[in-house]
């Protein structure tokens, strides 16, 4: 059985010591990495070290008498999850009071009820409960022992309250002059860029993300907002939508998707670029790839990738690759152009392997097939087969031309045309991946039962 340190029992130490190592695992690696690393770097791994040792005596030297009087406290000052006396106590939506990393570490487990009364959490939201606090410290300091102020108390992530005290700061400057929302803007996109943490705590209000979004919501138009504003909102807005606990909150929030929208129809191609990987990361569950179809975004990303602007390509390909997933949203994009666009762009050599893959996706739509037809998409695919040195791209050409081939007997002359010129189809049944030689010899099995029904005719 493994054996519990002294810093696996306070989430505090155990938060500390975690940021330390990790800080010393980059150092240790900058070090042996690099044959001509700096004495700095050195000099910084061992005062890390320092720190983790000392953080380890420090806690250890917690005497007997010390820890038999915090362990005789009063129940009532005791968190009923760690049985040991609140140093941050908080209320949860049920009414009880808990210390705040152990019910923080009880609720980022997925659990959604009280541990104590096993009830349904209506929301997550915790409360400081400042009388609890208050009758704690009057506690301690009637039997001369010391509470650490909850200002240096870490929650498992590494957040204060301080720090939570500065996030509500910053929100209560989205609805404030104009020099402060775009100050605050500004932070809280650099804070939920660095720190995760500063994420996750846009999940634990419901009012949160609406009062980010106040700025846009409540302006007639860009050139209100100003584009730098518009900006660090939708940036910080996809800085939150990377957290998996924010993803269904943030898409469900009345007003993202449609500011979403507007920021891809009027923003900087910063902005733009950043709506666009906001739709991406925001449709990797499949609830929020309905409501992001539904809503119309799809023509707009397709602009986008028309437009062609190569800082935004990468990212818009992945959200309509993204959304395309589900049926529904095969229709919407065929419907609203993306084959056109999808085939010009491939010809064009840009960004083949992203494209492929959409288009491969979409072939499966009886009108997508007419139109890669039409486009004279059948001559490039076999192209790509032909050049490239990609086994991906190569299986998604095939798998487009075989559900041609099965579609559209008019294609059948140029397949034999090129099969007859440099054998392509043959040798991917050859020597490509699995899919491609299943698909490949479907077609050559598909070309020889035409010719042997013609020499029988």
């Amino acid at each position: 059985m493994a054996k519990t340190g002294v810093f696996d029992s306070d989430p505090t130490v155990a938060a500390k010591a975690t940021e330390m190592k990790k800080e010393l695992q980059k150092l240790v690696k900058s070090i042996v990495d690099d044959d001509d690393y700096c004495i700095e770097t050195v000099d910084q791994a061992m005062e890390v070290l320092c720190a983790l040792k000392e953080l380890k005596m420090n806690k250890t030297s917690l005497s007997l008498k010390t820890r038999r009087d915090l362990m005789s406290c009063p129940e009532e000052f005791k968190c009923p999850l760690s049985k040991e006396l609140m140093r941050d106590p908080v209320i949860l939506c049920t009414g009880q009071t808990y210390d705040r990393p152990f019910i923080q570490k009880w609720l980022k487990l997925g659990n959604r009820t009280c541990p104590l009364t096993q009830q349904v959490l209506s929301h997550t939201i915790l409360t400081p409960n400042h009388l609890i606090r208050e009758m704690i410290s009057q506690w301690c300091k009637n039997q001369g022992l010391e509470l650490p102020d909850p200002i240096h108390y870490l929650n498992e992530e590494g957040l204060t309250e301080a720090d939570r005290d500065h996030f509500l700061s910053l929100l209560g400057k989205m609805s404030s002059t104009f020099p402060e929302q775009k100050e605050a803007a500004k932070e809280l996109r650099l804070l939920t860029k660095r720190m995760p943490s500063f994420r996750a705590l846009f999940g634990e209000s419901v009012d949160a993300i609406p009062q980010l979004l106040s700025p846009l919501a409540e302006s007639n138009s860009v050139s209100a907002i100003q584009h730098e504003l518009q900006e660090d909102v939708i940036t910080t807005l996809l800085n939150l939508s990377i957290h998996d606990g924010n993803k269904k909150l943030v898409a469900e929030t009345p007003m993202v998707i449609s500011l979403l929208m507007e920021a891809l129809r009027t923003g900087t191609i910063e902005t733009r670029t950043n709506a666009a990987a906001a739709f991406f990361t925001l449709s990797a569950l499949d609830s929020n790839k309905a409501l992001i179809g539904k809503s119309g975004a799809m023509k707009l990303l397709l602009d986008l990738l028309e437009e062609g602007h190569p800082l935004a390509m990468k990212d818009v390909a992945s959200a309509i690759f993204n959304l395309c997933v589900i049926h529904e949203n095969k229709a919407r994009a065929v419907r609203d152009g993306a084959v056109k666009v999808i085939v010009m762009k491939i010809m064009s050599g840009v960004h083949v392997d992203e494209l492929l893959a959409i288009l491969a996706m979409l072939s499966s739509h009886q009108k997508a097939v007419e139109e890669i037809g039409d486009l004279g998409g059948v001559p490039c695919l076999l192209r790509i087969i032909r050049e490239s040195n990609c086994e991906r791209n190569k299986e998604n050409c095939i798998a487009i031309l075989h559900t041609i081939c099965l579609n559209d007997r008019t294609k059948w002359k140029t397949l034999r045309e090129e099969e007859s010129a440099y054998g392509t189809i043959s040798k991917l049944a050859l020597d490509g991946t699995s899919r491609a030689k299943r698909k490949a010899n479907g077609i050559l099995e598909r070309l020889k039962r035409a010719v042997n029904l013609t020499h029988t005719a």
